[in-house]
């Protein structure tokens, strides 16, 4: 990899910016000074410092966000908060994108990363990645309609789900119940309880795949995952 694009990868500045510290000496390769931009540096054996500070390459990132209401699941809007505008700018200089998505006005797990391969093996329909959400739910949720979600219900276009695993933790008029679904067609979750009769009014999303959501994250949070967790779910992410 060039040294420019390097240093422009890891936010050091953009291309300009980056030919100009090279200009200055501010650059080592190895611990000599590097002025030229096209330097071909091998990450995994070669060390680049910054006026003293190694530069650590990493070519992905993975990031588990508690994502807030009324922000969506986007890189970019004219309109609303995307989850891409609450990272801090050490994490965004790698361009991550979500994986998928949720409502504006669905918290929960999402999962930011520039690798476009897990991301497309999490999202494929062959893959069948299980998420876990938690609702509450206007509307006693019954046995037959955890039943119907086990045989797979019959949405507003006539799709039938796959089958979905929901279990009921409070019934009532205001039900509380967590369900696990395999696929991610438009406003799933909503629409199931919809095509049962009744209404989500709040949604959460607590696990994709192998993964929960971190506890201890406020709405907004998020962290990196450890190196256990991106195993975990490059390992289970789906038959």
């Amino acid at each position: 990899m060039r040294v420019d694009k390097l240093l422009a990868n890891m936010g050091y500045g953009t291309r300009k910016e980056v030919k100009k510290l090279l200009k200055g000496g501010g650059v080592h390769l190895d611990g000599q000074p590097i002025k030229d931009g096209k330097v071909q540096v091998n990450t995994d054996e070669q060390e680049v410092t910054v006026h003293g500070e190694i530069v650590e390459y990493k070519p992905y990132v993975y990031l588990m966000m508690n994502k807030p209401k009324g922000v969506i699941s986007a890189t970019e809007d004219i309109e609303h908060h995307t989850v891409v505008d609450l990272l801090e700018l050490e994490d965004a200089v790698y361009n991550p994108f979500p994986v998928g998505r949720l409502d504006k006005d669905t918290v929960g797990f999402v999962l930011l990363t520039n690798d476009g391969k897990l991301s497309h093996e999490l999202l494929s329909p062959k893959k069948h990645v299980p998420k876990t959400y938690v609702a509450k739910v206007r509307g006693t949720v019954t046995a037959d309609d955890v039943s119907q979600f086990k045989e797979g219900v019959e949405l507003d276009d006539g799709y039938i789900t796959k089958p979905a695993e929901l279990i009921i933790h409070e019934a009532g008029e205001y039900s509380q119940i967590e369900l696990t679904i395999s696929e991610g067609k438009f406003h799933q979750v909503k629409r199931m309880f919809e095509a049962v009769g009744k209404k989500v009014v709040e949604l959460k999303r607590i696990s994709i795949g192998p993964l929960a959501l971190d506890e201890s994250l406020e709405e907004g949070e998020y962290r990196e995952l450890t190196d256990e967790e991106v195993d975990l779910l490059q390992a289970g992410r789906g038959e």
